[in-house]
């Protein structure tokens, strides 16, 4: 009896052991903190209180710029803790990456995941991915930490799917010129929650000023503003690069937002002529250029 008692003894003992090297190396262990940013409700919101808009096409955003002051500041609030990497989460037509899009990709530290872009120019899909990036990541314990940049109420699945792994989630919001731009039900969910200011984003942001074009020798016609956009499509392959240009080709005859404000930009400026409200002159523009990317290809 006294051999089976200390035999037991023995087995707790080395038990306990093990469970306090467990322990020490869990302490040893540094924890991690990811940031997940709805692009569609920075833009929105950040827009609105920096430049006054919420059309993307009327301000600049410095991404890089703003990806590294949040980076900053995850790391004033989590000081004990490493970064595994920077979500970005946009929308794009067919998912295939505007210029802009690309050069955030291509930013250290920095995963950039896509939803759909549909005819209003609303996401589709970007929640439900913010919900599994966040959802496999605390399952997996590759966080400990979630820092959150987003508003929609359709979140709170995915703060709760992270908070049952035993992940922390902090919502960080962008302060409202009036009212609120955040969902009361995904307020109520987090773990806290952290506002972003004006002049956290005044560096980042910038108002875009349309030049005043004044019609020289009338409307153009649209063989002429079919002509400038073969133009714009021939120089940008030598200052953008082919593979990049190549890169558009799959979304024929859509251009991303971005490329397609900076055909017009680049158009009206040549033209000196502005083709704002101009359906058909847009569009010759537009065919101008795709026949010309095409010829090359």
């Amino acid at each position: 009896m006294n051999d089976d008692l200390e035999a037991l003894h023995s087995r707790i003992d080395r038990t306990n052991e093990l469970l306090q090297r467990m322990l020490a190396e869990v302490a040893k262990t540094p924890s991690t903190h990811a940031i997940f940013v709805d692009a569609g409700y920075l833009y929105a919101a950040a827009g609105r209180l920096a430049a006054g808009t919420e059309d993307r096409r009327a301000f600049d955003l410095d991404a890089e710029g703003l990806i590294d002051a949040l980076i900053d500041r995850a790391r004033t609030i989590f000081a004990d803790s490493r970064l595994l990497r920077v979500y970005w989460y946009d929308g794009a037509r067919r998912r295939i990456h505007t210029a802009e899009q690309q050069s955030i990709a291509e930013l250290p530290d920095v995963k950039v995941r896509l939803g759909n872009l549909n005819a209003n120019n609303q996401q589709k899909g970007v929640d439900s991915l913010i919900r599994s990036d966040l959802e496999s990541l605390a399952r997996h314990r590759a966080i400990s930490d979630a820092a959150l940049l987003g508003g929609d109420e359709d979140l709170v699945s995915a703060v709760e799917a992270a908070q049952g792994y035993g992940a922390r989630v902090h919502l960080w919001g962008i302060e409202a010129p009036e009212g609120r731009n955040q969902a009361e039900p995904l307020l109520w969910e987090v773990d806290s929650q952290r506002t972003l200011d004006l002049d956290f984003f005044k560096p980042y942001v910038s108002r875009r000023t349309a030049p005043a074009y004044e019609p020289a020798g009338g409307r153009p016609t649209r063989e002429n503003v079919r002509f400038v956009g073969a133009q714009i499509a021939a120089k940008w392959l030598v200052s953008r690069g082919r593979e990049t240009m190549m890169e558009l080709l799959p979304g024929h005859p859509y251009l991303p937002g971005s490329v397609d404000q900076d055909l017009l930009v680049e158009a009206e400026g040549l033209l000196q002529y502005s083709l704002r409200g101009q359906a058909d002159l847009r569009r010759a523009l537009r065919d101008g250029f795709w026949d010309h990317l095409q010829a090359q290809y």
